[in-house]
């Protein structure tokens, strides 16, 4: 069970035909690496490019690994960088995905990150990083960063809304968007017909929020094992697809919003002209973990 640990976190989830999209579950470092840098760390940081593997790096992961300290291995390596940091986890090769989220999640997906090396031994494995100057995005980064889809900004001294504004608020911020069409990393969608909200929807969405929110979890399937098409269905709405958006940290819903709009999968399921109706709701963590849980349900509903 993935229980938060601080900052933002996000999720999502596009179930189609009681069939889920789900994430690979095992994977070696750098291909872990790989899936969190594709994916803006779950949608807190913008999608980074692939990052390259360095040989001189993995000698000093294994110096690092054989006891010699890290900052003294990247010395004798002769390695020029901005920086470097070492990031050393241990765990099963099932859950190595999970552990450098939960570790180091920022720095991997930085996109001062220039190069890693990597060294495994049984359970565990030292990841070496090297940071290049990152103060001026390069010419790439930058255009790939404008050709994001941005929210406009609301009247100065806006408060955050609640309950049904908050619904209201961000129907409207997802509704502008589709209607300009937007980029979703290197996909891109031409403008969508406007979605309407659905209380049913907000009422399984406010559910799911709450349910995480008291027992400190954060997933799509539910402690019941039920899925967002299953909580869908038991309230008798008739879907033919249906799509999940979660995240755990942000304080408003402006910020949750563009969020998901900069993770390229979160934002797939945003534009997908298909949905036609949405709900939306959050709840304060209820144990140690105090941020906002929130949930977004997307539909197709049956004719």
């Amino acid at each position: 069970m993935h229980r938060p640990s601080g900052g933002a976190q996000w999720g999502l989830l596009l179930v189609c035909a009681g069939l889920a999209v789900t994430s690979v579950t095992r994977a070696d470092a750098l291909s872990a690496v790989q899936v969190l840098r594709e994916g803006g760390c779950g949608g807190i940081m913008p999608a980074a490019a692939p990052i390259r593997r360095s040989a001189i790096l993995d000698g000093v992961a294994q110096q690092w690994a054989a006891g010699s300290s890290l900052l003294a291995a990247a010395q004798r390596s002769a390695y020029r960088a901005q920086s470097t940091t070492g990031l050393h986890v241990s765990g099963p090769e099932s859950s190595l995905l999970e552990l450098l989220r939960r570790s180091g999640c920022r720095s991997l997906v930085s996109q001062g990150l220039r190069e890693i090396g990597i060294y495994r031994r049984g359970p565990d494995n030292w990841l070496v990083l090297a940071f290049a100057d990152a103060a001026a995005p390069a010419p790439a980064a930058a255009r790939e960063a404008a050709a994001r889809p941005q929210l406009r900004a609301g009247p100065p001294g806006a408060v955050s809304p609640s309950g049904p504004q908050l619904a209201s608020r961000a129907l409207d911020l997802v509704n502008q968007v589709r209607a300009r069409g937007a980029r979703c990393g290197t996909r891109a969608f031409a403008p969508a017909p406007p979605m309407t909200l659905s209380g049913t929807l907000a009422g399984v969405a406010s559910g799911h929020a709450i349910d995480m929110a008291e027992h400190n979890y954060f997933e799509h399937v539910d402690l019941a094992g039920k899925s967002p098409a299953d909580r869908v269905r038991a309230v008798g709405y008739r879907e033919k697809l249906v799509g999940e958006n979660i995240a755990y940290g942000p304080e408003s819903v402006e910020e949750v919003v563009q969020g998901w709009l900069d993770s390229p999968g979160h934002c797939q399921n945003i534009m997908d002209p298909r949905f036609a109706q949405m709900g939306i709701a959050s709840s304060a963590g209820r144990t140690s973990r105090r941020g906002l849980y929130w949930v977004q349900l997307l539909a197709e509903p049956r004719a």
